[in-house]
């Protein structure tokens, strides 16, 4: 339910601040930012945020309202400052996951999240602060030194009743450059009717979906580097459309593909050649088409007939039921599972495309839905993990599969469990005529361009997951599926002309039970953002990177700066301006750095090593194993262990294998 202006307004003591939804963010809005991110969230929730009556385990929240500027509903930002030293999870998996676990464990973490429309007027609970929820329609996690990680954004598909994935967006990268974050990653595994967005906007556009933000390569998994990347593409984009349809020509797709390709060919006002060409060109009419028919209003309203009233009672009551369906992602981003993710959704779309066939038999011999017996033999079939199959069909009840609702109920006839399916088609469930009339089962294919997805969802699945004998197809695929990790990153402004800029670096000069050796080996953190009027003295630099370091880490909080490297000879009272040019790096000595508290690395205190077959020489966020002899962790994909398996109890990499030598009886 969105919030009206004055509903907003009642629920304050007193009047709350309103911004605009859609300029919230630009140059001066909500803030004029001159210093780092550490000090303009501090202003910012002070000017801009008004702090809430209750908190969330024992972190305070503020709340910002938004007004929408063309619909004039309010959406509700939250900001949650969030005490590491008191957080059950003071680690940062996502800064590991994305190359950052040398990182200094910061002070303070900010979330910013809108809840899903239904939660615009409720309390928020304790499971904001679960990151792997994925209900939200946006949440971000910032560090208090300006790093930080979008955890998810939904409304790429669906979400929303309000508000569309780009809006959020726009609002999320506007927030981001007008607190002046310093970089910030995201994991893309969003989705479009079971395509992978990142592979298909990355052969149309070269860029992932959020690289219309600037988000770039950031860091791939299974030892994926950016020019295995930039090249996995290249191969994918640069696929002559000609060829394509010689090769799938022997394939039970070969005709329909060769419609689709022929209708935008013709449709095309330029003669499309590569695959790149055909993507873009379809996902571009697409996006046309969606907004000529959100822009056509009708001119007038004849009195509704008896026959349509009639349909008009039925329909509110089905409409806001499918309301409340959950997508299956979404679903299971709760549950505490032992597959990951990706396994669970593969084993949910076999499920479904078992009751697709089913209800193609229906149409044409009749019958209601399957048993759950005959939903899991059917599974079966491509699945070999009961225990997942169980897992999953335990879960399968008023959610959403693709473009599918899975239920399950008892028939009363039979009194046995079935599962059924019901198709979805904008958002709205499809009555049983409508669903007969767009059944699949009519001897002639659906005719391209009826629905622009589901002709790029044929070209997706033709040629990204079933291309005929290309291994070099299937392994840039594959190169560009693991390839999930993209990152912006804001460079350094130095705007003014009153103020200079600096990034101070830390190189600490070790004292007492600390070793030199032990300094030299660790690789430093990013360092911290420095903003000084133009009168300011070598001394003032020193006071405000002390300062800076005091405030943001914990491995810092009684380091004393002594020098600045390079500039041993000048005097504390000397001008810095004109010695150093503003925007250069300075890199600061001390001592005092706790290097005995566990609250030192994002890392965490584990020294585990990464040394996979693969190339990864870190954790990227994929499953693994360690070895019972070296403990030198692998990808179980590498090893061979597939994602539905369970890790053997004992394990031996293929190198202590070899060392061991052969067996001797």
């Amino acid at each position: 339910m969105s919030i009206s202006i004055l509903e907003s307004c009642k629920k304050r003591k007193r009047r709350p601040k309103l911004f605009g939804f859609q300029t919230f963010g630009d140059p001066g809005s909500p803030i004029t930012p001159t210093g780092p991110f550490r000090d303009n969230i501090r202003i910012f929730l002070q000017q801009c945020a008004e702090i809430e009556e209750y908190r969330v385990q024992e972190m305070p929240i503020w709340c910002t309202l938004l007004v929408h500027e063309n619909r004039s509903f309010v959406v509700p930002l939250y900001t949650i400052e969030e005490d590491v030293k008191l957080s059950p999870k003071p680690y940062c998996d996502h800064c590991r996951c994305s190359g950052w676990s040398n990182h200094f464990v910061s002070k303070r973490k900010y979330h910013i999240i809108i809840p899903l429309d239904d939660r615009w007027n409720k309390r928020l609970d304790d499971g904001v602060f679960d990151l792997d929820d994925q209900t939200h329609l946006l949440h971000g996690l910032i560090h208090c030194n300006g790093f930080g990680h979008l955890l998810c954004v939904n409304g790429i598909e669906g979400g929303s009743k309000f508000l569309c994935g780009r809006e959020v967006m726009d609002l999320w990268d506007r927030i981001c450059t007008n607190l002046r974050t310093r970089k910030i990653t995201v994991e893309d595994l969003s989705k479009k009717r079971s395509m992978d967005l990142r592979l298909l906007h990355g052969v149309a556009y070269g860029h992932p979906w959020f690289g219309r933000w600037g988000y770039r390569f950031c860091r791939g998994s299974f030892g994926v580097k950016e020019h295995h990347y930039n090249r996995a593409l290249e191969i994918l984009s640069s696929l002559e459309l000609d060829k394509i349809i010689h090769d799938v020509d022997d394939t039970d797709r070969g005709a329909e593909m060769k419609q689709i390709i022929r209708h935008y060919r013709n449709l095309s006002e330029t003669h499309l050649i590569t695959l790149k060409d055909l993507l873009k060109f379809m996902l571009t009419v697409k996006y046309v088409t969606t907004i000529q028919k959100k822009s056509i209003q009708p001119i007038a309203k004849s009195p509704p007939s008896r026959q349509s009233l009639q349909r008009n009672k039925q329909q509110p009551l089905a409409k806001e039921k499918q309301m409340r369906y959950k997508k299956f992602a979404t679903a299971i981003s709760n549950m505490d599972s032992r597959w990951p993710a990706r396994r669970l959704e593969f084993a949910a779309e076999v499920i479904v495309k078992a009751l697709e066939e089913k209800k193609r038999d229906r149409f044409s011999h009749g019958g209601n839905g399957m048993t759950r017996q005959d939903v899991r033999d059917a599974a079966r079939l491509h699945i070999g993990d009961t225990g997942l199959l169980d897992y999953v069909l335990k879960s399968l009840n008023n959610v959403i599969v693709g473009n599918q609702i899975v239920r399950r109920a008892v028939n009363p006839k039979t009194r046995i469990l079935e599962y059924t399916i019901h198709e979805l088609r904008n958002g709205v469930q499809l009555t049983e005529d409508e669903e007969q009339e767009s059944s699949p089962t009519s001897e002639s294919n659906p005719t391209p361009g009826d629905d622009i997805y589901s002709d790029v969802q044929c070209i997706y699945r033709n040629i990204f997951l079933d291309y005929p004998e290309s291994e070099m197809v299937e392994l840039a695929t594959q190169g560009v599926l693991d390839s999930k990790h993209f990152a912006k990153e804001w460079p350094l402004r130095d705007e003014e002309d009153h103020l200079l800029t600096f990034i101070c670096r830390l190189t600490p000069r070790l004292a007492f039970t600390q070793s030199e050796s032990e300094l030299k080996n660790d690789l430093m953190p990013t360092g911290e953002v420095l903003v000084l009027p133009l009168h300011a003295t070598i001394g003032d630099v020193k006071e405000a990177a002390e300062k800076a370091l005091r405030d943001t880490y914990y491995v810092t909080e009684q380091f004393v700066v002594m020098e600045i490297e390079n500039m041993e000879n000048f005097e504390d009272r000397e001008v810095i301006f004109g010695a150093v040019e503003s925007g250069m790096e300075l890199f600061v000595k001390g001592m005092g750095m706790d290097l005995e508290t566990p609250l030192k690395y994002q890392g965490g205190v584990d020294t585990w090593k990464v040394r996979c077959e693969c190339g990864a020489g870190d954790d990227d966020g994929e499953r693994m194993v360690a070895c019972d002899i070296c403990e030198v962790w692998q990808h179980t994909r590498c090893c061979g262990i597939d994602d539905s398996d369970n890790v053997p109890p004992l394990f031996v990499c293929a190198a202590c294998c070899d060392s061991l030598g052969p067996l001797r009886i």
